[in-house]
């Protein structure tokens, strides 16, 4: 059963009954991230995610730890261009415990400079860590210049310099600048009386005050390029990617199944014509990234760098296919069911449905339910998606990046040509 309550001071508490369960998983969700940020604060939504945990008034970096592991819970967070989350796992019974342990460290942290100093080194070697993983690393390369000086296109992490300079001035005021009531939204998704849990959210999270200060997210303008990075590697890495519907659209049900029959599962066309029957590549993928008023599509392939054109003109060639050739009932059911049962499936953890009420709180304002998404779904033609590929896989905004022992002359995009 779903239930929303908004607090005094603005708060949104939405929560989701499941009774079957013993668990509950809770969500304080921001909306703040590298979006959020310029070319001076880069790294400092992701940092301040890291400083909540090493201490408050109350409590200790270890007294945090000891307090989620004595009772078996699992807590952790992320930050994403545009949301941040920090999330508890607990038993049931030990609600309370968890919500007074997230409101400890999200009002009472102490950005302590001695904890900053030491995380500082922390997140330096969290970004090196991406850098010498080229699979991981290209992707981050791919939006910066695909998004073109555009905020989108800053790593999540920051950079060396930027991390190496911050300082708590600098922490705190883009903190107070975007962690205030009127941004955030708390979930939870379980085992929970929502009534108890508004009265335990509004005790622990009620004093916050203030207004979120409105930052300027224009979109990206982006045009067709090609980079590359040259490193010596074993293989080149390399992403293709196209602008695709924003998480709002209505045009992102049918970019899922157009996603799906593309690169996004063992069946999908890349895999089986590039890996499966020609043996050119182990990792083949295309995966979305929708953001609130733009996305993109990207494919990953790592091949042998005397392969990178005939691996490029294969994916090139399916999206040609996508773009002329209507799907058959056949593969559209197929991936239909595909969608449709991933997304069941995922329903069935209260991780999963706790972090969807989050985000149709954040990205729609509502709550979307099930069955409307299976709905949208099975809603999508061969005609959408052949409309969509038409749109999308557009020369003028078509980009692809490469790294490893290879030169931009060693291989060409000009896909539209014969």
């Amino acid at each position: 059963m779903y239930n929303k309550t908004i607090l005094e001071n603005g708060v949104r508490v939405i929560s989701e009954e499941i009774d079957h369960v013993r668990s509950i998983s809770i969500g304080v969700w921001v909306q703040s991230g590298s979006r959020y940020e310029d070319r001076i604060t880069n790294g400092s939504a992701h940092f301040i995610e890291h400083m909540l945990f090493k201490g408050t008034k109350n409590r200790s970096a270890f007294d945090i730890a000891s307090a989620i592991d004595s009772v078996g819970g699992i807590m952790n967070a992320f930050t994403g261009k545009e949301l941040t989350s920090f999330y508890i796992k607990i038993p049931d019974y030990h609600l309370a415990m968890a919500i007074d342990l997230l409101a400890d460290i999200y009002v009472n942290s102490c950005f302590d400079e001695e904890e900053i100093s030491k995380e500082q080194s922390v997140v330096l070697q969290e970004i090196n860590m991406i850098e010498d993983s080229p699979d991981d690393y290209i992707h981050d390369f791919f939006e910066s210049v695909f998004w073109n000086g555009h905020p989108l296109g800053l790593p999540v992490l920051g950079t060396k310099d930027l991390i190496a300079a911050l300082n708590r001035e600098t922490l705190l005021t883009f903190f107070n600048a975007r962690y205030k009531c009127d941004n955030l939204v708390i979930t939870a998704a379980g085992n929970v009386n929502h009534g108890v849990f508004v009265k335990l959210v509004n005790q622990a999270f009620g004093s916050i005050s203030g207004k979120t200060l409105k930052s300027q997210t224009n979109m990206p303008v982006v045009s067709s390029k090609v980079a590359v990075l040259n490193r010596d590697l074993e293989q080149v890495h390399m992403v293709i990617g196209a602008l695709a519907p924003s998480v709002i659209s209505p045009q992102r049900y049918p970019s899922f199944l157009l996603n799906a029959i593309l690169g996004g599962s063992m069946s999908s066309r890349l895999f089986q014509e590039i890996r499966e029957k020609r043996g050119l590549s182990y990792a083949i993928h295309s995966y979305l990234a929708p953001y609130m008023d733009v996305g993109f599509l990207g494919i990953y392939a790592g091949t042998g760098e005397d392969k990178v054109q005939v691996v490029i003109n294969l994916i090139l060639k399916e999206l040609k296919r996508l773009r002329n050739d209507l799907l058959t009932e056949k593969e559209l059911m197929q991936t239909k069911e595909l969608i449709k049962g991933n997304f069941l499936l995922s329903m069935e953890s209260t991780d999963n449905r706790m972090t969807k009420l989050a985000k149709n709180e954040i990205i729609f304002g509502e709550y979307i339910p099930p069955e409307d998404v299976i709905a949208s779904i099975d809603a999508v033609s061969a005609e959408d998606i052949m409309t969509l590929a038409c749109e999308i896989f557009n020369p003028d905004t078509i980009s692809l990046v490469a790294m490893g022992k290879i030169a931009e002359k060693d291989f060409s995009l000009e896909w539209y040509e014969g």
